[in-house]
């Protein structure tokens, strides 16, 4: 039965105004693919809690292309796998966007290799960088170039693009510059891309977050790390006691302060709080002490705005001295 057009439109009206239709509450969060595992579980059990009355968009452009839709007041919340850096500071302030800054959880960025290799299982910061570096580029190709008693196998890298905060962080531990690097490996904002491409190639190497390495764990190896007195297997206790370095690493997500003006916004950042110690736990990585989190709403409640962070990348920092960051008034 064909109904006229204006008598459709006008029972449409009559529901709206009776309050019968509702439009669904949207969070939209994007960024750091490391930070996504938690983000989305949070996000899942959330939806779950409100009934779906609230959707949340998960998004993964790194956190450099999150922190570019964040600056111009696309997103709501923003996934980061580094601090907010100076040019992101001043991209915000200029669009207007005022932010709090929330650490997550901690991240052991793994280095990963093919099952079978077992000639670099152990390796030095200073290997990598002969591997990584700038200067590399078209010239190391081989693993008997990183260091003589390797192989004489061809190196095939896999790694986050440049607009990842696992890349800049990883770049300024190892190489001493953020975003300092060889351009000719294979690149993606995927993990499971650089999964599947180390997990396929006897020669290759890459690295992510260590989420992705224990999903994975089957199909890849993780190198020990020489931290300056031994060689350290990532994992939730050496990121705990601080010897993982200097690839251990603060993981965090900031909240556009306008944003948290509305109540599923607000919501969102209570819940996460609340539940995202044991849903960082159940996605592997290591929560922070209890308290922080308890400290976080505190920020979100004063809304304390900004970082407590220079605006420059950072090597090294550990849980305790980010408890006293963010714990200081």
């Amino acid at each position: 039965m064909n109904f006229p057009r204006n008598t459709v439109f006008a029972a449409l009206a009559g529901l709206i105004a009776a309050g019968t239709v509702h439009a669904q509450a949207l969070v939209k969060v994007d960024g750091s693919s490391t930070v996504y595992p938690i983000t989305e579980a949070v996000a899942e059990e959330f939806q779950k809690a409100k009934k779906n009355a609230v959707r949340v968009t998960v998004g993964i452009s790194g956190t450099g292309g999150g922190f570019k839709k964040f600056c111009r007041g696309e997103t709501d919340i923003s996934d980061a796998s580094r601090p907010i850096v100076k040019k992101e500071m001043e991209a915000c302030a200029q669009a207007g966007i005022k932010y709090v800054e929330l650490p997550v959880a901690f991240d052991a960025l793994t280095v990963v290799l093919h099952p079978s290799n077992t000639f670099a299982a152990n390796l030095k910061p200073e290997q990598l960088k002969v591997m990584w570096e700038p200067g590399a580029q078209g010239k190391v190709t081989s693993w008997k170039q990183v260091d003589p008693s390797f192989p004489d196998m061809p190196l095939k890298l896999f790694g986050p693009g440049a607009d990842s905060g696992t890349f800049e962080y990883f770049t300024e531990a190892i190489v001493g510059k953020a975003k300092s690097s060889r351009g000719d490996y294979t690149a993606s904002e995927d993990d499971n891309v650089l999964v599947q491409g180390v997990s396929r190639d006897k020669g290759a190497i890459g690295y992510f977050g260590f989420a992705y390495y224990i999903e994975n764990k089957d199909k890849l190896k993780a190198a020990m790390i020489w931290n300056g007195s031994k060689f350290v297997a990532p994992s939730a206790a050496v990121v705990e006691d601080g010897s993982y370095q200097p690839l251990a690493r603060p993981i965090f997500i900031y909240v556009n302060a306008k944003s948290l003006e509305r109540p599923e916004v607000k919501e969102f950042v209570e819940f996460y709080m609340k539940h995202g110690a044991a849903l960082t736990k159940e996605v592997k990585y290591v929560p922070l002490p209890a308290n922080i989190y308890e400290v976080n709403m505190e920020h979100v409640r004063k809304m304390k705005l900004g970082t407590v962070f220079g605006g420059v990348p950072e090597v090294g920092v550990k849980i305790e001295e980010l408890v006293k960051r963010e714990t200081k008034e």
